[in-house]
């Protein structure tokens, strides 16, 4: 995260105080923005500068005095002198960014440890006392927060007791024969139905508070609260307790939640029309949203639907991969943000509700957390809360639902309720040979957000979120897991790399590369981007971060820079291009005069677009070997490659282990821009001129620009950045004919 390049700064003209000092995010969003902590305050502008910066940087929490002040505790042992006046209270006022690093540290561990509390303050110029005593205060008011929440949930449900005694105590005085008038009430105690249904309905309201009851009293005045616990009482308690504190939720009313949300995501999954249209343009299938609304009784509420808007979107696909390691990636968080790492930039199980059974965890329930993404800063990401109920339906079938619950979302902070989850997932059916069928269904209710118009239309249109995108990931992973794993390769495809082991080492590299660029361009919160004009007139966005420690990427300062135009080429014209060696030095302004050669192709999908390649650059004084990873797939294409060292590069084609080798991704991706009927563009085959349309084309460049993690980021590094994007740019236009585009 690049520290000072907030959304209040000026863009250009005080660049070198946006550079000032960058700093490094420790931890993802947290799970505590629940807690009730309001957002931080930023001054509000127009529409257009509200596109000119894309970061999550403004919900981060507000100030407060347990943020900002170090209070240093004043110790009397009641032997010092009495008549001696007290010390006055000292007062350190931290910085916001001191208090940004260990708000997040806080959100991943409320109690650091002493290693990591040296570690912050050597980071913050904080003495380890300060730290200290901050995370303290933190705990304490962030468990002041909890018990007035708790109190207030307390209050409302004792309120709607005494209304329901109220109106059960006028029903019984006034109860009388409908054709006689005389009372109902008998000498032997009998009731009417609906007095006998208002007396249960009391007794749930009064099972209700006893409930909240219980779970204040489990924690009593002084004691430790469940989020300030610690040792063996915190790792076996769930943490449901605390939430149906918080969020007012019981298991039984989650899980018919889930049960409800499951028998609606069955039915979209298979249902086909009235419910479903196939589209003559596209040929996606589109919800009829009144047949939807009549089929499952939804409430079509006016007030607030005018700001919000619906993506709904349904695709089929083949995956290469066995029925229980797919349904394990759900299960799995860190295997599921792996599986798609173009769409997912941060996920967190916050809670698990409900194991499941067997070896296979059926009936699985957790409550989640993620990021959603586009791969450039110019679109926000999408943060939602959502539970996840994985079920088996068959011997040969599963589903896996998320839904948000209403609840839940009513005590998390305002500034991530922007998307909710309705039922949405996949059916997994288990086919012959290692294949599963997968029924995707995405159904998202969104905010209505500015996007830059460049891509408004593939956002709007439910593209760049929906299911298509969602399983073309999904094959693309699973097919070069494929390939991973196999054995019996072709040597034509290993080309310079003579051994299995080898190939993995090399394969497994690649895959790195490719997550680390995918985590670095996108606009999550990790980072914050600042607009700087690029020499050809486009806009670019910078960010910068600190390596302390992390062998897989050089040490010191790293800066990155993003842009992203619509270019009036195909996707395929445009990813043949990049990835053909041949053609290499028509935009590598690294390769200029030089002469390319491939060393190693390794392919990794059926596509030939699917393959790393090492090709070495040989120049006048010396040679440069690059690391490329190219995958395509129906909806988005890459192109990602690195210099790496050349002994260690070797050393992995021989199989060694490839985890401690630095590398620093840059690279292409490229993604229809959702006009498919757009006419006259550049295509690699006549006969698609008029279906194919152009591409939206994000380049992203990574340099290294101090070995020094201390050190602090120059105009001159970022002016050599925007110099290398620029005339990248400019050389790409030119190859393909499309200079004025």
């Amino acid at each position: 995260m690049g520290a000072d390049m907030s959304n209040n700064q000026p863009q250009t003209s005080h660049a070198k105080d946006l550079f000032a000092s960058p700093a490094l995010s420790l931890s993802l969003a947290g799970i505590f923005r629940h807690a009730g902590v309001a957002p931080m305050e930023v001054e509000d502008g127009d529409e257009a500068e509200r596109l000119e910066e894309i970061s999550s940087e403004n919900s981060g929490p507000t100030r407060s005095r347990s943020d900002d002040d170090f209070e240093e505790p004043d110790y009397d042992d009641g032997l010092g002198d009495k008549n001696k006046p007290k010390k006055r209270k000292k007062y350190h006022r931290h910085t916001a960014q001191q208090i940004r690093e260990m708000e997040a540290l806080f959100k991943e561990s409320p109690h650091p440890d002493e290693k990591q509390r040296q570690q912050l303050s050597k980071q913050l110029g904080l003495a380890p006392r300060q730290v200290k005593f901050w995370f303290q205060n933190r705990r304490t008011q962030i468990k002041a927060i909890q018990e007035r929440h708790e109190n207030s949930l307390l209050k409302s449900e004792i309120d709607k007791l005494k209304d329901k005694n109220k109106t059960l105590r006028e029903t019984i005085n006034k109860a009388c024969c409908p054709n006689c008038g005389v009372p109902t009430t008998t000498s032997d105690g009998a009731m009417p139905t609906e007095q006998q249904q208002l007396r249960i309905e009391n007794a749930k309201l009064k099972a209700e508070v006893e409930k909240l009851r219980a779970a204040l009293g489990k924690y009593e005045p002084g004691s430790t609260s469940p989020s300030c616990s610690s040792g063996h009482d915190q790792e076996n308690r769930s943490s449901l307790d605390f939430y149906t504190g918080i969020f007012g939720l019981d298991k039984s009313r989650i899980m018919d939640v889930v049960n409800h949300a499951m028998d609606e995501l069955v039915k979209m999954a298979t249902m086909g029309e009235p419910l479903w249209l196939r589209s003559f343009e596209t040929g996606r299938q589109i919800l009829n949203y009144d047949e939807y609304v009549k089929e499952f009784a939804v409430e079509s509420s006016s007030t607030g639907q005018s700001k919000r808007s619906i993506e709904a979107s349904r695709d089929t696909g083949v995956v290469f991969v066995d029925l229980s390691r797919l349904v394990q990636s759900f299960l799995d968080v860190n295997q599921w943000k792996e599986m798609f790492p173009c769409l997912i930039s941060k996920a967190a199980t916050v809670d698990v509700i409900c194991n499941g059974e067997g070896p296979n965890r059926n009936g699985t329930v957790q409550l989640m957390f993620a990021e959603l993404q586009m791969l450039t800063p110019m679109v926000p990401t999408r943060e939602v809360y959502f539970v996840r109920f994985c079920k088996q339906l068959s011997a040969e079938q599963w589903a896996i639902v998320d839904v948000s619950i209403d609840k839940v979302e009513d005590n998390i902070d305002a500034s991530l309720v922007k998307c909710r989850k309705r039922p949405s997932g996949c059916i997994i059916e288990d086919k012959s040979n290692g294949h599963c069928k997968v029924i995707w269904v995405e159904h998202l209710e969104c905010q209505k957000s500015a996007v830059h118009s460049m891509y408004r239309t593939i956002v709007n249109s439910g593209l760049a979120f929906g299911a298509r995108h969602w399983i073309a990931t999904l094959q693309l992973q699973c097919e070069r897991l494929v390939f991973f794993m196999a054995t019996n390769v072709p040597m034509k495809d290993s080309t310079g790399v003579a051994t299995l082991a080898g190939r993995k080492s090399i394969l497994k590299l690649a895959q790195r590369m490719t997550w680390s660029f995918c985590h670095a361009i996108g606009a999550s919160s990790f980072h914050t981007w600042t607009k700087v004009t690029s020499k050809t007139g486009e806009d670019i966005r910078i960010s910068s971060r600190k390596n302390l420690n992390d062998p897989g990427e050089p040490i010191g300062l790293i800066l990155c820079a993003v842009c992203s135009v619509w270019l009036p080429v195909s996707p395929n014209v445009l990813f043949d291009f990049l990835r053909d060696e041949m053609r290499r030095t028509d935009w590598d302004i690294m390769s200029s005069g030089g002469t390319v050669q491939s060393i190693a192709n390794l392919a990794k999908g059926q596509d030939r677009g699917n393959a790393a390649t090492i090709q070495t650059i040989k120049l006048k004084e010396n040679s440069v070997w690059i690391l490329q990873d190219s995958c395509t797939n129906p909806y988005e294409s890459m192109v990602v490659y690195a210099s790496v060292d050349i002994n260690g590069i070797q050393s992995v084609m021989t199989g060694c282990d490839s985890s401690n080798l630095a590398i620093l991704p840059s690279g292409f991706s490229i993604i229809p821009d959702g006009l498919e009927s757009r006419p006259l563009v550049i295509s690699s085959r006549q006969e698609e001129k008029n279906t194919e349309g152009g591409s939206l084309f994000t380049m992203a460049f990574q340099i290294l620009t101090n070995a020094s993690p201390t050190a602090k980021l120059t105009m001159e590094s970022v002016d050599s950045v925007n110099t290398l994007l620029s005339c990248t740019l400019r050389n790409i236009r030119t190859s393909l004919q499309c200079e004025d585009g």
